[in-house]
């Protein structure tokens, strides 16, 4: 009976897809990676997950806590791969004239193919990701929030200069950051003719772009991270988090930046 009825399951989400965890998804001239919870319901959510600097999506693959958490939230795990070692953003050492429609045209991308082989729960899609690829997570959610649930970057946010305010709606965001951040301090540092942004100037421009304006201090949260709670009048959540540390990954902390956005609390 449990066959039977996954095997329904499948038709109901339509053509399986002929990639996986182990190899590449294929969107036009660029890949990512999908690996599904056995036990995972329908409609189903999800984590997007943009790796650092020179990573890929089958490193993010490899990384056991990252799909043991997708586990555990019942989300599939969509591990996004940059077309060379970092991801196309504005102002970004490599090429700082160039804009991020490509990467919001390779993000649209998945999302359609996704849909076309799964029923993706639309009030779970949460985007992620750490160092560039918390850069690449502030960007969605600059340019790109309606189409996710909420964003949680990790030690990294905008090159320089921050936006001045988003295209599209404020979102759930809870950023988190160590306060020894030495390969992205809180307030950047230059790379080249570049600079990465100041995080306090970017949490301050979505607060004033979101108007997020009632803040509630020592809200509790795991691994000693001390984090500030802001809300607007539509209900959304900016959360920024700080830790005592450098420039480290945490799926504790990623849970808990998880659990907020899509709880709102």
């Amino acid at each position: 009976m449990r066959l039977m009825i996954a095997l329904l399951m499948m038709v109901a989400a339509g053509p399986a897809l002929a990639c996986g965890p182990d190899s590449d998804c294929k969107v036009g001239e660029r890949t990512y990676r999908l690996y599904v919870p056995a036990d995972a319901g329908q409609p189903m959510g999800a984590l997007f997950y943009a790796h650092g600097y020179r990573g890929s999506a089958a490193g993010a693959m490899r990384n056991k806590a990252l799909r043991r958490l997708a586990d555990d939230l019942g989300m599939a795990l969509v591990a996004l791969k940059s077309r060379g070692d970092d991801w196309n953003l504005a102002h970004r050492p490599s090429a700082p004239q160039q804009g991020e429609a490509a990467e919001f045209a390779y993000v649209a991308a998945v999302l359609r193919d996704l849909a076309s082989h799964m029923h993706l729960d639309s009030t779970k899609l949460v985007f992620s990701g750490f160092s560039a690829g918390g850069m690449m997570t502030w960007t969605m959610a600059c340019g790109m929030s309606e189409s996710f649930a909420g964003f949680v970057p990790m030690s990294g946010t905008f090159w320089a200069p921050v936006p001045q305010s988003c295209p599209t709606p404020a979102a759930n965001l809870v950023h988190l950051h160590g306060t020894q951040d030495g390969t992205v301090p809180l307030t950047g540092r230059t790379i080249g003719p570049a600079r990465q942004g100041d995080v306090h100037r970017a949490l301050a421009m979505y607060a004033a772009h979101g108007n997020f304006t009632e803040t509630a201090q020592g809200v509790p949260a795991p691994d000693g991270m001390r984090c500030t709670q802001s809300r607007n009048p539509g209900g959304k959540l900016l959360e920024f988090c700080t830790f005592d540390g450098g420039h480290g990954f945490s799926t504790r902390r990623l849970r808990h930046g998880v659990e907020r956005v899509l709880g709102g609390s």
